[in-house]
């Protein structure tokens, strides 16, 4: 099996370049996961950069762009990948070293949403009660990892990373829009109401096909456009 990975370090390469590893399939069992072959050519360079920590699809640490499309290493099957298998670091990003992208600015426009529940001042001595057909709007939303993979997908993100939030940002805000126990709502939508937040989406389903958890940050997208032209 050939991995072609992209290498850069910024102390002594001016542009990234590729470095083809080869593996023997007798190095590779059939349940094996692309993090495991990576691990494995890591021992024949120990300089090659990626991140990893839980290693089960939870963390999304190690997001990558493998074969043209966004996907975690630790869940991508070796099976479901051809002999020859290119490795980049996920694009839209500033790349640290190899594999490793900067996610302040992502993290920064996740935060400008305000990823948290404002509700009423709250009686402790009470739960914060909400009906199951109101929990239940929310399915969907809140099972974002925060890994990129959708964000760095995304053309409208590439063009303009400093202004467009992004679909994972955007994801958070319709999680907390249609939440039943929040009560800035209004606000909220009219923080995104400009040409260069929730209008520059696309919809061309980049960042839902590239999700690892299945979710889909369009249709979100989608509902906050129509709740914004209801109520805004």
């Amino acid at each position: 099996m050939q991995f072609i990975i992209s290498r850069y370090n910024p102390q002594i390469d001016k542009i990234p370049y590729d470095q083809t590893f080869e593996l023997d399939n007798t190095q590779i069992s059939t349940d094996s996961m692309l993090l495991d072959a990576l691990h494995l050519l890591r021992e024949q360079d120990p300089s090659l950069a990626y991140r990893s920590s839980c290693q089960e699809g939870v963390c999304g640490s190690d997001g990558m762009n493998v074969n043209g499309r966004n996907r975690l290493s630790c869940i991508t099957p070796l099976s479901d990948l051809p002999q020859k298998i290119v490795i980049k670091p996920m694009p839209g990003l500033p790349i640290i070293k190899d594999l490793i992208i900067d996610m302040e600015l992502f993290y920064q426009q996740y935060q400008g949403v305000d990823p948290f529940l404002q509700s009423e001042p709250l009686d402790l001595q009470h739960e914060h009660l909400q009906s199951p057909e109101d929990r239940a709007k929310l399915d969907g939303s809140y099972e974002c990892i925060l890994c990129g993979c959708c964000t760095t997908s995304c053309p409208s993100f590439w063009w303009n990373p400093d202004q467009f939030a992004g679909p994972a940002a955007l994801l958070a805000a319709h999680r907390f829009v249609i939440d039943s126990r929040d009560i800035q709502h209004v606000d909220r939508l009219k923080n995104l109401d400009s040409p260069t937040q929730i209008f520059r989406c696309r919809h061309i389903q980049n960042c839902t096909d590239a999700c690892p958890k299945g979710l889909n940050p369009s249709r979100a997208i989608q509902e906050l456009k129509s709740i914004m032209v209801k109520e805004i």
